[in-house]
This record gives C-alpha cells, structure tokens and sequence, in this order.
C-alpha cells in the first residue's frame, strides 16, 4: 500500500514507520526535519504543517494517508506554546485536507492522530467514543481538530480519528519521564492518586493504527486505550513492583501546579476511557493488563 505519513520521527511514528516498512508498504514521509532513522526506501518531503498545503507530489498514488503530527503538550503552557499546540493540529490537518481535495484519486482512508484530551477530565465517569466532549482548553482544541480531519470524508475518504491515551514504551513516551525518579526509589502517586489512567502499549497502539487502515469497518473516532484503564495509585505501585522499587513519595497537587501551572490540569486528570469501538470490531489486544505490559516494555529495556 503507497501511504503518506506524518509525525514519522516521532516516538509512535518512528515505531509505525518501522511496521509499515516490514509490511511492505510504499512509504511517503512529510516533515520539518528528515531524521536520521527512515527506511532506504522512504521519500521524504519537506513540509511545515503551520504554512501551507503540502507538496501535491507528495500524495499522488497515495492509498492511505497518516497524520500523527503535532507540537509536544507535555510541557509548562503560556500562550505562545498553546497557540502553537493549536496550530500544529488544527491548522496542519486542515492544510492536509486540502491537498487531499485536490487529490485524483483521493486516498482511500485517512487515519488522523487525535487524543483523550477530547472527553476532558471526568471523575469515575466510563469514557467511549460515544460521550460527549469536554470544556477544557485539550477538549476544545481536539473537537476542532477532529472537524479539520472530518472534511476528508466529503471527498470520499474514509475517516479515523485515533483518540490516543498515554502510550507506554521503551526509549519514549510517558514512561520514559518517569523511570528515573521510579529506580531511584522515589516514585510516588501524584496527588491523591485516584484520577484514572488511560494506557496502552506501544505495540497495540501501532497495532489498532495498522487495524484502522485494513478494516473498512473502522471509522469516526477510535480510542486508542487498552481495555482496562487504571488509576494513578495503581500505576505507581505497578510500576514500582516490577522495578523492585517503594513508591512512598506522593507528589502534592499544590506542588504539580507550581512546577507546570495550567499544564498541571492535563497531568492530573482522570480519564477512564474504554476502546469500545476497538473491541466491537474484533481488535485483539496483545496487552490488556498494565503489569503484563510494563514487564514486557521493562524487561526489554
């Protein structure tokens, strides 16, 4: 399958790009920067999401177009850094939708990068892609995105929109911030440690991504989460099980809040979302246990 991809050099985009290659796949890259880790046979085109359409050579033949890119949200926010947060997404997408209008043939399916940020924080509240969005600043941000990546659809293109949860992996990801503070023992649940957690393993992540592209059965919004969300107490002694490690550190929201200000609402959410859509369409999970998965991803390491 010819497909055009974004956000390949990142830490769920080089992992794709890297299962897309192995599958045969004839890869179309669009970036600011090459890398230095493409496949031979990947073509790369230059490409600032924020400036314009991309290149239209860029998408001709395309079957399948990926867009993974965005700015980083993990971060300390002022109005610069969210702007281009928004910009990134909302912009990049509609300047991709675009090219993809003037695309003949079209692609046939575009599997756009989304998040959970789209529910907000809820409580115990069970989270599907039926719910309705939330109020918040990610919330709002992510239901504009997902309308740029909508208006695909009215060129006959088939629309996914991946909801993505905190993805676990080696050498990235969330679980790469938290190693060190874990192995030195001074790990801990951040605040009161009930908020939920909405995981997935890297492999499942590339996993539901590549069942998105081959199942035409998949459309509209798609949570990317393993189906057995837990909450952050869970996590932190999970985590330090399998390190061999205590977690007898809480970090106080007063603290988190000071150190990240307005940033600290998205680290201390609670999201217990389910992959009802996922499930419904025969996905099969390879790490549906967040032990199974951090001892997979730890022993790799």
């Amino acid at each position: 399958m010819r497909t055009t991809l974004t956000g390949a050099t990142g830490f769920l985009g080089a992992r794709l790009v890297s299962e897309l290659a192995s599958a045969g796949h004839e890869l179309s890259i669009l970036g600011r920067h090459q890398g230095s880790a493409l496949p031979p046979a990947a073509r790369f085109t230059t490409w600032d999401s924020t400036g314009d359409e991309p290149p239209p050579e860029s998408l001709v033949g395309a079957e399948a177009v990926i867009n993974l890119a965005g700015e980083p949200v993990a971060r300390r926010w002022n109005e610069e850094v969210k702007r281009r947060i928004r910009s990134s997404r909302v912009d990049g997408t509609r300047n991709l939708v675009r090219a993809i209008s003037r695309t003949s043939p079209p692609p046939k399916v575009l599997v756009n990068a989304s998040a959970i940020g789209y529910y907000g924080s809820r409580g115990d509240e069970i989270l599907t892609e039926d719910s309705r969005p939330g109020r918040d600043f990610l919330a709002d941000l992510t239901k504009d995105w997902e309308t740029e990546a909508d208006g695909a659809a009215q060129f006959g293109v088939r629309v996914v929109k991946l909801r993505i949860g905190i993805v676990l992996g080696n050498k990235g990801g969330a679980l790469a911030q938290m190693l060190l503070p874990f192995r030195l023992g001074l790990g801990g649940r951040l605040a009161s440690g009930e908020q939920w957690m909405s995981w997935i393993h890297l492999d499942d992540a590339v996993g539901l991504i590549l069942f998105a592209l081959g199942n035409e059965a998949v459309r509209g919004p798609l949570n990317t989460t393993a189906p057995n969300p837990v909450r952050n107490r869970e996590f932190t002694e999970e985590l330090g099980a399998v390190l061999h490690r205590p977690t007898i550190f809480p970090v106080p929201a007063v603290g988190i809040r000071a150190l990240f200000g307005e940033t600290a609402g998205v680290i201390l959410a609670s999201q217990r979302v389910l992959p009802k859509v996922a499930e419904e369409r025969g996905y099969q999970f390879q790490f549906v246990r967040l032990r199974a998965a951090l001892e997979n991803i730890l022993s790799a390491a």
